[in-house]
């Protein structure tokens, strides 16, 4: 079991956790919010003038926001002047689709943002000066809420500094108030005036970047980007920090967007598991199936991760996979009417059916972006995994050991001894590899505690916590907690809590953190005092047996 101590410090390889972190920020403001967007879409799929229930007098003209109060009659709901085609005004409802879309959205994007940055203070001032931003331009303001939300409370939390300890006792909850009121109302004014129009301008110039690259037909180059930084864990970063601010936007415009699917299509990771299902060898063969299931219905992308990883040359296949998909979407203009999250063929049907999208055509469409994206995706990885089965085989450890110890080496930042004495077992069977892997991570814990732990865990560290932690905190870490929580209930453990969390919500109350080992430096930064256990698959690692014996053994000796 790979474990640290508490309170040792590594180097965690600053380029890559800086990137991943910046990444979880982008994400981190969106993903929390994913049913305010979901909701949002059904609304807008059920009840605009082209929608499922468009037809529905009176509750689609007043939810859709297109009927007239005149002629209705509904007392009491909000309305607004309209101009009818032949110039004459009338008072129209409001209802839902742009309210929601104009502020609610981009308000909750803000509150989040603040809140990471300076908690529940810093959400409330990033929510007074975005509200500027919107009213100050006539477009969704989601670029707008992501900058100037985490801006907000950055200042609030500078302008605290400035008087903290120094304010009379009894007036701190005046000073804390007017203080905070009066910043958020400058910066509102600021948004109006000034950061209102600058957004209007960068999100002219993102919107034309897209629509040149789409005209020019250059938008499947994306996927090079795309899809090998999905398999580093910036799969949510990319998808909910990028594309879903530009989609909702080009959404509420044209019906639906193509950037919902460049990073959400699940061909690519269907395709790459079919492969590794009728190419692959050993445990990757074996348990590629059941990850078929998780990834495509369920949406959960990372599961596919780790395979790409064992062996990266089947990132090339990922990305003609990603770019076949694109290629598809933008030559037959298909498109998501909200963003699909979480990732799975269930949630990409509901958006792209919407009949603001095109329907049925569309939804055809997005289908064959999906079967081709892992056509492609299954015959590239195939020929791959078929040019290195045999020195897989002969190998005698599966074929991915290398990669993963080259992985683990990245991951720490530097060459180990330890693991350059794996490398060389790797001639050797699967036993061999198992006890390198044991005298491993038996002198790493040896080192990191000074001699005082051995066997490759902490024995005075006593576990009630567990927490699982993930990039947002939603998605594969839930399903390891799902499956770590019914072993330690059938072991007759009762007394031990195990819940997922976002990284970045990681806090002192956990005792045992299990992440991802692309992840474990970033966990390990947020709570150092906590034993760290890193796996390769939140499904069915072993590591999973070693934390459940160690729990027991603890609640046996303390018996």
């Amino acid at each position: 079991m790979t474990t640290t101590s508490p309170g040792v410090a590594k180097d965690p390889g600053r380029a890559r956790v800086a990137v991943q972190r910046f990444g979880t920020f982008l994400s981190g403001m969106i993903m929390p919010n994913i049913a305010a967007f979901i909701a949002w879409g059904f609304i807008t799929m059920l009840f605009i003038p082209l929608g499922w229930l468009g037809w529905w007098e009176p509750v689609a003209p007043l939810l859709g926001g297109f009927g007239n109060a005149d002629v209705i009659g509904w007392q009491g709901a909000m309305t607004a002047l309209a101009e009818a085609p032949d110039g004459a005004t009338f008072p129209q409802y409001v209802g839902l689709v742009g309210p929601m879309i104009t502020y609610l959205l981009p308000l909750l994007i803000a509150n989040t943002a603040g809140r990471m940055v300076y908690g529940e203070r810093g959400g409330v001032v990033a929510t007074i000066a975005t509200m500027g931003v919107i009213v100050g331009t006539n477009i969704p303001m989601f670029l707008g809420a992501m900058i100037m939300g985490p801006i907000a409370a950055l200042l609030t939390k500078w302008m605290d500094r400035i008087w903290d300890g120094k304010i009379k006792p009894g007036f701190e909850m005046l000073v804390n108030n007017f203080s905070a009121g009066i910043l958020g109302m400058l910066l509102a004014i600021v948004g109006f005036f000034v950061f209102g129009p600058l957004m209007i301008g960068i999100s002219a110039v993102l919107g034309a970047a897209v629509g040149w690259l789409v005209s020019v037909n250059l938008l499947p180059l994306v996927s090079i980007i795309v899809e090998p930084a999905k398999v580093l864990f910036l799969n949510n970063a990319i998808n909910h920090g990028v594309f879903t601010p530009l989609g909702v936007e080009q959404a509420a415009e044209t019906g639906k967007s193509i950037l919902f699917l460049i990073e959400a299509n699940p061909g690519p990771g269907l395709g790459l598991l079919l492969a590794f299902t009728f190419f692959g060898i050993g445990a990757a063969k074996a348990s590629a199936p059941g990850a078929i299931i998780i990834q495509f219905f369920g949406g959960i992308h990372e599961i596919y991760f780790p395979y790409a990883l064992a062996k990266p040359a089947t990132i090339l296949a990922l990305i003609a996979g990603g770019a076949t998909g694109v290629t598809v979407n933008m030559l037959f203009n298909g498109g998501l009417a909200f963003p699909a999250a979480p990732g799975s063929i269930i949630a990409v049907t509901a958006a792209a059916s919407s009949p603001a999208a095109g329907g049925i055509g569309n939804l055809l469409v997005v289908y064959l972006s999906v079967l081709l994206a892992a056509a492609v995706t299954f015959v590239v990885a195939a020929v791959i995994l078929r040019a290195t089965r045999k020195r897989d085989l002969e190998s005698g450890l599966g074929g991915d050991l290398s990669a993963a110890i080259a992985q683990t080496e990245a991951n720490k930042g530097k060459e180990s001894a330890a693991l350059a004495g794996l490398r060389a077992s790797a001639g050797n069977d699967a036993r061999a590899e198992h006890d390198a892997d044991e005298a491993y991570n038996e002198a790493e814990t040896a080192r990191a505690t000074g001699g005082e732990a051995s066997g490759g865990r902490l024995e005075t560290k006593q576990i009630t916590n567990i927490v699982f932690a993930c990039d947002a905190g939603m998605g594969s870490s839930a399903m390891g907690a799902s499956v770590l929580r019914n072993k330690i209930t059938k072991a007759g453990i009762t007394d031990v809590t195990v819940t997922n969390k976002a990284i970045a919500n990681l806090d002192d109350s956990a005792d045992l953190v299990i992440t991802q080992n692309q992840l474990t430096d970033r966990a390990r930064q947020k709570t150092p005092g906590a034993v760290h256990v890193s796996v390769d698959n939140f499904m069915n690692s072993p590591r999973y047996d070693e934390v459940v014996e160690l729990v027991r053994d603890q609640h046996q000796d303390g018996a």
